[in-house]
């Protein structure tokens, strides 16, 4: 190439210099005398960055385009995903109460052989006809019992904020009366001689009609709190809506906290007395459940409760605050290794058992969000590295004549990659307002779900599983635990970290981009840009 008058690289006299040649002239000048060789490359990087990316906009706005909806996808899945497991903690929490990070149960014996498992009997005399007859029973949830030193034990773990015990149990009054029948002659047997011989000997007999049993069944079940730790259990997943909770001086006293479900369908309010086991407590406060239904129908203290079950010093549950949540692993191999004989159940062990289409849109969240989200943030990159190089291949002539006049590839390479990154932060910007507004729209419409989950799953005394003629307390015969129906309005939160995300994102698709585009440039030589000069 010709030497020009002012010691740049001239061009071709066919006709007149184009406006990029004019530009890339400017370039190529030495460095001036009140600036440095480093500040000065610093100063045309930027220069040439601003207008190339200027110059190219239509070119950028489809780079930025493609990693705006592979980043718009990711934040959209992360923050519904967020939801379903906030939703899930709402769900969870009516088993346990709100603040509580794991449960600390007896672990599950198995009966030695030929031992049947243990559940409740009732006996009754025959007694005089038509005699009402009635027994009350308080029995624990599962008949599994932990002693009240536990409590104590699991809050000397390491990384254990705080933790308090609670009794699980059930009422059951059985009342009715027995009726006896009459004897009569069997249908088809003989007056004659013929059937007297037989009559004492026990063959013929006769019949009895009539008679038999009618019983019935109440039943509620009833929850022993530690009113010294109102913080946690089963009660603080209900809001009080009349009256008031429990105090440190209700230790020993006869006073109950009913839920609202209850108090409506026995017909009582603040002041009326509620018996249990024979015992009168005085109704202090009426709760309503936040989500789902309650733990307990009755509320008690939980030393009146180990009283009246003959259960003394003896707890069902131990429910654990972690002092941080992030945590949990490491305090539930703590609490598994130091206290024998302990089950520890965290709320990632109950999200399994969620069902219904809370747990079908969490599945798919997870799966095949992210998958999803993958695939299209792969594919984005791909495309913005190929057009990266296609506009490369387009600008043999201008990376040419950059080499001739004296920049060296790593030189041009990094102003492709620059070109890129911005490309990519453009896209960034634009992927994270379509992901905040798809994210705003999802809480805005607030789709309802339905999310079912087995009472007592998990929970021994934690839930409320069905007491009844079924098997007993517990869920112990028949069907199997109930589940119980919760509505959950799904939110989508975007957290400062999905944010984080996306940019990191926006960064890392602008170095793939300008990776291929880089790789193009470095191959170029100047004689490729003197055969598209001529």
């Amino acid at each position: 190439m010709a030497e020009a008058a002012d010691g740049s690289a001239g061009f071709p006299e066919a006709g007149p210099r184009p406006a990029a040649g004019r530009f890339l002239t400017r370039l190529s000048s030495g460095p001036q005398t009140s600036l440095t060789a480093a500040s000065y490359r610093r100063r045309m990087f930027l220069t040439y960055l601003r207008r190339e990316v200027r110059r190219r906009r239509k070119a950028a706005l489809v780079v930025a385009s493609g990693l705006a909806l592979g980043i718009a996808l990711v934040i959209v899945v992360t923050s519904v995903s967020a939801g379903m497991k906030q939703a899930q903690g709402r769900v969870l929490e009516s088993l346990y109460g709100l603040g509580t990070d794991m449960t600390v149960t007896k672990a599950q014996e198995q009966p030695e052989d030929g031992e049947a498992p243990q559940r409740p009997r009732f006996r009754f005399d025959a007694g005089e006809e038509g005699e009402e007859q009635s027994e009350d029973r308080l029995m624990v949830q599962g008949f599994e019992t932990l002693a009240a030193s536990t409590v104590g034990k699991v809050a000397g773990q390491e990384g254990v904020a705080d933790a308090a015990g609670g009794l699980s149990l059930v009422q059951l009054t059985i009342s009715g009366s027995f009726e006896r029948g009459e004897t009569g002659a069997a249908p088809g047997s003989g007056t004659g001689p013929g059937a007297g011989n037989g009559g004492g000997a026990g063959g013929g007999g006769g019949e009895i009609r009539g008679g038999g049993a009618d019983f019935g069944i109440e039943s509620f079940t009833v929850y022993g709190t530690d009113v010294a730790e109102p913080a946690l259990g089963p009660l603080t997943s209900s809001a009080l809506t009349e009256g008031r909770t429990f105090t440190a001086g209700d230790t020993k006293a006869g006073v109950a906290v009913v839920d609202n479900a209850y108090a409506q369908r026995e017909d009582l309010a603040v002041g009326d007395d509620i018996t249990v086991k024979g015992t009168e407590f005085e109704v202090i406060g009426i709760a309503t459940a936040d989500s789902g239904s309650a733990a307990a129908d009755v509320y008690i203290p939980l030393q009146r409760a180990q009283t009246l079950s003959g259960s003394e010093d003896e707890i069902t549950t131990v429910y654990v605050r972690a002092e941080d949540s992030q945590a949990l692993g490491a305090v539930k191999s703590a609490i598994q290794k130091n206290v024998t004989g302990t089950t520890v159940t965290t709320s990632e062990d109950l999200a399994a058992t969620v069902s219904g289409s809370l747990g079908t849109a969490a599945g798919l969240a997870s799966s095949v969000g992210k998958w999803l989200s993958a695939v299209v943030l792969a594919a984005a990159f791909l495309v913005a590295g190929l057009l990266t190089s296609s506009a490369v291949s387009r600008r043999v002539r201008e990376f040419g004549t950059l080499k001739a006049l004296g920049w060296k590839s790593g030189r041009v390479t990094r102003q492709v990659v620059g070109e890129a990154v911005v490309n990519g932060l453009l896209g960034g910007a634009l992927g994270i307002a379509l992901g905040l507004g798809g994210a705003h729209l999802i809480t805005a419409f607030s789709p309802g779900l339905t999310a079912e989950l087995a009472r007592g799953a998990g929970l021994s005394g934690g839930g409320r599983p069905a007491a009844g003629p079924g098997g007993g307390p517990g869920g112990g015969g028949g069907g199997g635990p109930l589940a119980q129906s919760i509505d959950i309005a799904l939110t989508a939160p975007v957290a400062l970290g999905t944010i984080g995300l996306a940019v990191g994102l926006a960064v890392a698709g602008g170095l793939v981009a300008g990776a291929f585009g880089g790789w193009r440039a470095a191959r170029l030589r100047p004689a490729d840009a003197l055969r598209r000069v001529t």
